[in-house]
């Protein structure tokens, strides 16, 4: 449909220019008042068929936009009703299940939070398209101004059609009267012909001005006012993406922070486990004894122990205190044995022993605790 639009406006102004042509080349040819042809009545009709498709399409560019930020708008709702129920799940779960020795309720709790915060960013970038970008548009779209305006460019284009028609009568009375048959009627006709083009012709010109003027002042209003909207959305949603980075940038600080410190408790905690210490043996078997087995030994190495030797003093005797070169660790039986010799633990897969290593090639197995 546009496109026939614009096709039938182009074929106006063609037929506009080929009736100026045949007039004034008809009038030079018989020698006739070339003053019929109005040069700057052509150009007048020029400027507003400019300032009408100039108009036109300022029209759809504020058409456009205003669609645009309107399916802008109701995306963006739509996605702030999911991310601020992930916020409320995030935060929900941060506050129920807080723990010293884990760093994900704190992160998740900061998560949440940061992005209520950037949802507020959006609904206030939201309103101000609303307000300030698609409403100012709209009015204009949907104004008297332009309309009014576009009404009087319709009644040039009625007078302007009248205004050839009568050119070309004149044109005819004119040619009729120097005809040697001509009489005063003929005459009379010509003068009153020539008196309703002059009188056309004041009417087409005053209108044309005005048509004119009033095309120009909506075409200055539509450049400045769109511009206005355009920068204000460019604004605002500066506004907003700064807001939203600063935001994320302290959510990642604070997210690094809470794993470091993580970190740093835990480590602690790695290097005591590692320690060899007599006390810790001590309390470990102490809170173990109702799952004990009997209190022998394995000697892990090229010798074995003698068979009356009692393993508790056996024991008491080979663990160093707080010897550097000594490490004991839990163990887990992956291999079956059963016991040879006085002094060696019968193993089943499953048990867990606690091993101490002495040397490289010397370990020492002093319990075992069956599943």
């Amino acid at each position: 449909m546009e496109t026939i639009r614009k096709q039938a406006s182009r074929l106006r102004e063609q037929v506009a220019k080929q009736q100026q042509a045949v007039l004034l080349q008809f009038s030079r040819r018989f020698g006739h008042d070339s003053g019929l042809v109005d040069e700057a009545e052509l150009q007048c009709h020029q400027k507003l068929q400019m300032l009408y498709g100039s108009t036109r399409a300022a029209k759809h560019l504020q058409r456009d936009i205003v669609r645009g930020v309107e399916a802008f708008i109701t995306i963006s709702v739509k996605q702030m009703e999911i991310v601020k129920k992930l916020a409320e799940d995030c935060c929900k779960y941060g506050n129920d299940y807080q723990s010293p020795s884990f760093v994900l309720p704190t992160a998740s709790l900061d998560f949440g939070t940061s992005h209520s915060l950037m949802e507020k960013e959006r609904e206030n970038l939201i309103k101000i398209l609303g307000d300030q970008v698609c409403e100012p548009l709209r009015a204009m779209i949907t104004g008297a101004r332009l309309e009014d305006a576009r009404l009087l460019t319709y009644h040039y284009e009625r007078i302007r059609q009248d205004v050839e028609a009568q050119t070309a009568e004149v044109v005819r009375r004119q040619l009729k009267s120097k005809e040697v048959s001509a009489s005063a009627e003929s005459a009379r006709k010509l003068q009153h012909a020539e008196a309703k083009l002059s009188e056309l012709n004041a009417i087409l010109s005053a209108l044309g001005r005005e048509a004119t003027a009033a095309m120009m002042a909506v075409e200055a209003q539509q450049q400045r006012i769109t511009f206005q909207r355009l920068l204000a959305m460019v604004d605002a949603e500066r506004a907003y993406h700064q807001s939203v980075a600063s935001i994320l940038d302290n959510l990642h600080d604070e997210m690094v922070q809470a794993k470091q410190h993580n970190e740093s408790m835990l480590q602690p905690t790695t290097i005591m486990t590692k320690e060899p210490s007599q006390t810790v043996n001590e309390d470990l078997k102490t809170s173990q004894s109702a799952d004990l087995l009997q209190s022998t030994e394995i000697e892990i190495n090229m010798h074995s122990q003698t068979t009356n030797e009692d393993p508790k003093s056996s024991r008491s005797a080979d663990i160093p205190a707080n010897s550097l070169t000594t490490t004991h660790f839990v163990a887990e039986v992956i291999h079956p044995f059963d016991a040879q010799a006085d002094g060696e633990l019968n193993l089943s897969v499953g048990d867990y022993v606690v091993v101490l290593q002495v040397h490289l090639q010397q370990m020492k197995l002093y319990w075992c605790s069956s599943t």
